[in-house]
């Protein structure tokens, strides 16, 4: 008889973490006050006149100098909406699945908060004293997109033509850095992805039918960490010989 594939066949670890944050905005929205609500943004949303004495009296923000650090990756955690999260969910699920079974789960969960920070990173650079509290997957999101092309299109890739559909096919040898500027498949898929973003940047038009704005620089920021430090988590490349008939 033949064996019947999962419906969702999601690694353990994306299975959590959308559990996760469901959990997390869930509470928000149905136990806290709004007046708790929004102690929680305080201490745990990325919000960039944290950094800015000239903005905040006295120069502290509520929730000390520990917010200043961990405020970096813990706004990934949070929510707008439960539509922002739903969304945020469906990419997770497309771009995060192939990247956790090619990193594991502590490669992923490390990935995961780099991209996060380099977003906020981003973010804060171009909205220096904003007040306005940034939250959301995305960066980490944008990051797992942009590492996943360095190897989904490879042959014998998840999305290559010659695909593999067990777990090989999600370690294959990656493109090397100079190798993404010569695959039209590649650049095609980052050039939409950039134009889309900075489109959203000038109209400022939100992307899940909310009333939130896109922080479209921190999709940027995620997107440029997960494509340029993709080879410092990618066990592959050590794991796995290059073969002839995959390696471009």
């Amino acid at each position: 008889m033949q064996q019947r594939e999962p419906l969702f066949n999601l690694p353990t670890i994306i299975v959590i973490l959308l559990g996760a944050l469901a959990l997390i905005h869930g509470v928000r929205e149905w136990f806290l006050t709004e007046q708790q609500d929004i102690l929680v943004l305080l201490d745990f949303a990325f919000i960039p006149a944290r950094y800015d004495a000239s903005v905040v009296p006295g120069g502290v923000f509520p929730g000390g100098a520990g917010a200043d650090v961990w405020s970096f990756v813990t706004y990934a955690f949070l929510h707008g909406s439960w539509m922002h999260l739903a969304v945020n969910a469906v990419w997770l699920m497309a771009f995060g699945t192939p990247l956790a079974r090619r990193f594991g789960t502590l490669r992923f969960l490390a990935f995961f908060a780099v991209t996060a920070a380099a977003g906020a990173a981003m973010h804060l650079i171009t909205n220096a004293g904003s007040i306005a509290p940034m939250v959301g997957a995305s960066a980490s999101i944008s990051g797992a997109m942009a590492a996943t092309m360095r190897f989904a299109f490879q042959r014998g890739g998840p999305l290559g033509l010659w695909r593999n559909t067990n777990d090989d096919g999600f370690r294959v040898p990656a493109l090397p850095l100079t190798g993404v500027f010569n695959d039209a498949r590649v650049l095609l898929f980052v050039g939409v992805w950039f134009g889309i973003n900075i489109l959203f940047g000038l109209w400022s038009s939100p992307l899940t039918g909310s009333d939130e704005v896109v922080a479209w620089q921190a999709h940027i920021g995620g997107f440029l960490a997960g494509l340029l430090l993709f080879s410092w988590f990618d066990p592959a490349a050590r794991e796995i010989e290059p073969r002839d008939d995959i390696a471009a």
